[in-house]
This record gives C-alpha cells, sequence and structure tokens, in this order.
C-alpha cells in the first residue's frame, strides 16, 4: 500500500510544482499587464481597459492554484502550541482533522464556485467579452486541488508516511 501512496505522491509533487510555475507565471503576466495600464495611461495617453479585468482574473488562478499547493505542503498558517504537548498520534488526529476541515472548506469552493459560475454564465466581461462564469473557474479548480492534495495528506498519513507541516522542509519525493 505504501507503494501505490508513493507512487501517488511523486505524481502530486510533479503536479504541485507545474501548479506552482503557473501560478508563478500568472502572478509575472499580472505584473506586465498592470506595467502595461500604466504604460499606456500615463505614456501613450491611452489606457487599455481589457488589462485591468485580466489581471483580476490572473490574480484569482494565481492565488488558487498557489493556496493548494500550500496545502500540500504544509505552508498554511496553523495554530500549532497544543500538538508541541500531545503524543505523536494525538498530532496525527489533529492533522487529519484539520485535512478533512480543508477538504469540506474545498468543498464549498467547488460548490458554491459551481453555483456562482451557473448564475452568471449569461452575462459578459465587458471589456473581455467572454462569459461573467470565468471569473470562477479559478475557485473551482483550487478547491478540487485542495480536494486531491488534502486526500493525499490523509492517505500518506493512514499508511505511516510523513506529511509536510508549517515550518518543516517540503517531502521531497
Amino acid at each position: 500500500m505504501q507503494d501505490t501512496i508513493l507512487s501517488l505522491s511523486r505524481f502530486l509533487a510533479a503536479l504541485s510544482r507545474v501548479i506552482l510555475w503557473m501560478a508563478a507565471t500568472g502572478l509575472v503576466a499580472m505584473t506586465a499587464l498592470i506595467g502595461w495600464q500604466v504604460w499606456g495611461r500615463f505614456v501613450l495617453n491611452d489606457t487599455p481597459t481589457w488589462t485591468e479585468t485580466t489581471s483580476i482574473l490572473l490574480m484569482g488562478w494565481f492565488i488558487f492554484l498557489g493556496a493548494a499547493v500550500g496545502v500540500r505542503e504544509g505552508n498554511h498558517l496553523s495554530f500549532d502550541v497544543l500538538l508541541y504537548v500531545l503524543p505523536d498520534r494525538a498530532q496525527r488526529v489533529l492533522h487529519s482533522v484539520s485535512d478533512l476541515v480543508v477538504i469540506a472548506f474545498a468543498v464549498g469552493m467547488i460548490i458554491y464556485g459551481w453555483q456562482l459560475a451557473a448564475n452568471t454564465w449569461s452575462t459578459t466581461i465587458p471589456n473581455l467579452g467572454i462569459t461573467g462564469a470565468t471569473s470562477f473557474f479559478s475557485l473551482m479548480t483550487g478547491g478540487c486541488l485542495m480536494v486531491l492534495l488534502s486526500l493525499e495528506r490523509l492517505l500518506r498519513r493512514f499508511v505511516g508516511l510523513p506529511t509536510a507541516r508549517f515550518g518543516d522542509d517540503p517531502i521531497e519525493e
């Protein structure tokens, strides 16, 4: 069973690296678009209006993609004071409860993101001419990735493998 989970972890580690690169690329693209908007406004005296809307969409993507990778790598802020005085078994139980809460929150992101997308499907983002539902695709994708990566953490713990915690080095496979 551990071999199967390790194979899954290797795949998800590679996927996480790709997702992190996508998030970083989105951040760089957003920065370039805002720079172009400022250049257009103050130098060319012709503001490209589509850059702001596109930047906001990109921001949603890099935030939710980065948050999903943060779940896998244990980089989200946590309140661990109690964990330092508990035995290992109790720590694993509380970490598992934490992962279950993340899964519940991520499922909420998926469900409500879907509802928001469905309600805005017929609207159009004016500067881009695309459906308003596009604004919520990053929310749903981030939620799906958080569920997947939290389930990996639970599976690793279930078979006795370590998981990354806040402040630790990431688990490399």
